[in-house]
């Protein structure tokens, strides 16, 4: 890895831990520099702005991160299930997706995840298995992602309604998983 590349690497992170604990205007560029030792001018090489780096870790982290979770739309109670376990390893990705959704609002046009080829995917594999099943066509596929997701997102700290109101107990994490993935298939 040449030094260029491993300074833009130490800025993503930082930027992601950053990012994560206060939103694109809470962040501040000063502390990201110092978090990644690397010269605050670098940051506006690399990424243009502010708003760019929070893109590039948007991306680094929701985009890509949520395609390291294999979709299943023929079994959506096991991606959900999967999806929680992704959730409880790299609790950044639902905090910088909420900080996004919080600040630059929910405009398909301003919402880099709903633009996202991989979403696009995923709503079509829903389509075609409800179009393979017979019977009631059931919801369609952009609701039921986003009750899958929803559900998977149950006991997120960034979820108001979950419970506990503190991060899950590892004791808990098998039961929490379990009521998932139980919801999920209830849902289908």
């Amino acid at each position: 890895m040449s030094r260029a590349e491993a300074t833009k690497a130490r800025i993503l992170q930082a930027a992601t831990e950053e990012f994560a604990a206060y939103g694109i205007a809470g962040a501040r560029v000063d502390r990201i520099a110092k978090a990644a030792s690397a010269n605050k001018n670098l940051i506006y090489v690399y990424f243009c702005n502010k708003d760019g780096l929070f893109d590039a870790v948007f991306d680094a982290h929701v985009g890509r991160g949520l395609d390291m979770v294999p979709f299943t739309p023929d079994d959506l109670p096991d991606y959900a299930g999967r999806l929680f376990d992704f959730y409880q390893k790299h609790p950044e990705v639902l905090r910088l997706a909420t900080w996004n959704r919080l600040e630059r609002g929910t405009a398909v046009e301003r919402d880099p995840a709903a633009a996202q080829p991989a979403r696009d995917d995923k709503l079509a594999s829903l389509e075609a298995a409800r179009k393979d099943r017979e019977g009631t066509p059931g919801l369609a596929p952009a609701t039921l992602l986003t009750l899958v997701l929803a559900i998977a997102s149950a006991w997120s700290p960034t979820n108001a309604a979950s419970m506990p109101a503190t991060p899950v107990l590892t004791s808990n994490l098998a039961e929490c998983r379990s009521a998932i993935v139980e919801a999920v298939r209830r849902l289908l």
